[in-house]
């Protein structure tokens, strides 16, 4: 292994202010609101084919393969932690070796979905049939769409990357250009060429290796280290297995959560399809809530990690006060929001009169839920930051057993409400319990 570089950590940091983290969290902020656009034009685009075929096709398509690449979110999480704190330490070679591992798991993760693309596939349409039509045309989007995976995944590491270097004008660089591009493409492969499916996928493909490809130009700096290629330290066995672990319990904790999601669709569809579309209307507030929320959490990781990374607690508590504060903020904006033009929108997201109704009903959970998950989301953050992964686990576990515990017992008295409340139990449980383990975290700094 190569002989680690000394570093001059007693030079004053830089400070920690409000306009540093709004720096951090205003481009994540715009770069997340362009992700529902492009939903709307691939949806749009084969919507003018005049068929109900190719919507449902790409839909499916693009769940499946959604769905396949969120298995490798962790790798955005645990970069921004490790390379945060890397930087904080001042070690630049760890900074640039940890890009070069982060960038082998995308492509050993992607060449091994494209491998596997045929089990994959069957397996998700087993899990979830289609009509014939509709499947055809989605083995045909998926088939083209499969060949951008190590591209698609490298992009979480790429943009952990930047994140942790705070360069997060990079990061809406990146999703400005993929979506614009695809965006773009779009609507000259289907409705110029009149590709029909293939075209929306050629064109997600193309947006996706091009993404890539400037997150790489964008994070160049880390290859002008020559580090980012010393194979020994790449490869060193204690930091390859640190980096495991803190992956695989952010992958843990994230399946979980996931299953909480997942679960409430299915619960929910119990009470039928009036209840079950109200859900969905009302959930899209939940994704809105988190679009917002997460340039404040991205900031909370990276200040955080660079604190520990330079073993300093009181930074560490300041940066934890400064992006809790910005979040409770947007989370009290949020729900005010939804207080205010929360039925206006649930009659723009929904036609049908009885949809509309079911969901007001349930509006006052979805008003509460930034409130009660604020600290959830934003401990999320700091202990990402903090590579604490075991403790994200741990904590989402008991969340999970709450959750699910509670479901049973309030769902067969009060319906639906009790599922919305077993939710919202679920975000005041990790709160509570991730802020348990507070404490710990600052301990851990000294």
């Amino acid at each position: 292994m190569s002989k680690p570089i000394e570093h001059d950590l007693t030079a004053a940091p830089q400070p920690l202010t409000h306009k540093r983290v709004l720096k951090i969290a205003l481009p994540i902020v715009l770069s997340n609101a362009t992700v529902p656009i492009l939903g709307a034009v691939d949806v749009g685009v084969v919507g003018q084919m005049g068929q109900a075929a190719p919507i449902g096709a790409v839909a499916m398509g693009a769940i499946i393969l959604t769905t396949l690449y969120w298995f490798f979110g962790f790798l955005r999480m645990g970069t921004v932690g490790l390379v945060g704190q890397a930087e904080g330490a001042g070690d630049s070679a760890e900074v640039s070796a940890l890009l070069t591992r982060a960038l082998m798991i995308a492509a050993g993760a992607g060449v091994t979905l494209i491998a596997l693309q045929g089990l994959l596939f069957y397996g998700a349409f087993w899990i979830s049939p289609a009509t014939a039509e509709v499947e055809s045309l989605a083995r045909d989007y998926l088939a083209i769409r499969i060949w951008s995976a190590p591209f698609a995944i490298a992009v979480f590491a790429l943009t952990g990357w930047l994140v942790a270097m705070e360069r997060t004008a990079g990061v809406f660089v990146v999703q400005f250009v993929m979506n614009g591009v695809n965006i773009g493409l779009d609507l000259w492969f289907v409705l110029g060429l009149g590709w029909g499916v293939e075209g929306v996928a050629f064109a997600t493909v193309i947006a996706e290796i091009l993404g890539a490809c400037v997150g790489l130009w964008l994070c160049r700096s880390a290859f002008a280290n020559p580090a980012w290629k010393d194979w020994p330290r790449v490869f060193d066995h204690a930091r390859l297995v640190h980096m495991a672990s803190v992956n695989i319990d952010i992958f843990l904790r994230s399946a979980m959560l996931m299953a909480i999601f997942t679960s409430f669709v299915f619960y929910g569809a119990a009470f039928g399809d009036v209840t079950l579309a109200a859900n969905e209307v009302l959930i899209q507030f939940m994704y809105i809530t988190a679009y917002a929320m997460d340039g404040f959490a991205f900031a909370a990781e990276t200040l955080i990690a660079r604190a520990i990374g330079r073993r300093d607690v009181a930074r560490v508590r300041r940066s934890a006060v400064l992006t809790a504060c910005w979040g409770l903020v947007t989370c009290i904006a949020m729900s005010a929001a939804f207080a205010v033009i929360g039925p206006w929108l649930i009659e723009v997201m929904a036609k049908d009169v009885s949809v509309q109704i079911e969901a007001r009903q349930y509006l006052p959970w979805m008003i509460a839920a930034p409130l009660v998950g604020c600290a959830a989301w934003m401990l999320d953050g700091i202990f990402i930051g903090a590579t604490r992964g075991a403790d994200m686990r741990n904590m989402m576990f008991i969340s999970f057993v709450i959750y699910f515990g509670f479901v049973e017992l309030a769902m067969p008295v009060w319906g639906n409400h009790g599922l919305w409340a077993a939710m919202l139990l679920s975000f005041v449980a990790r709160g509570v319990t991730l802020g348990s383990r507070y404490p710990a975290l600052e301990r851990s700094v000294q």
